[in-house]
């Protein structure tokens, strides 16, 4: 995928999210249980938001992708992809599998 793509580390208001992630978790009483704790990753593609994820840390050296959601107009484009490829890479270090 050329052209400039972004992944930002999203620390505040994660609820004004719910809208997209909704569309990988469709319960808000279950992403309320874990949207906070988690840590969440906006991927943006040229300038624009494509896909979301939230990642929890379950115990010492366990992360569990808890959502994933692509805007339905950047699905099947790759995005959701590149953000697990780049979840692989961040928490290469700190899991213990």
């Amino acid at each position: 995928m050329g052209g400039d793509m972004d992944i930002v580390h999203v620390r505040n208001h994660k609820k004004a999210w719910l809208p997209l992630l909704l569309v990988g978790d469709e319960s808000e009483a279950m992403i309320d249980r874990y949207l906070e704790r988690g840590d969440m990753f906006a991927l943006y593609y040229e300038d624009k938001l494509r896909a979301v994820c939230v990642v929890t840390n379950e115990r010492e050296g366990i992360y569990e992708l808890k959502n994933i959601a692509t805007c339905p107009d950047s699905q099947r484009k790759g995005y959701g992809k590149s953000l697990i490829e780049y979840l692989f890479h961040h928490y290469s270090d700190r899991c213990s599998v």
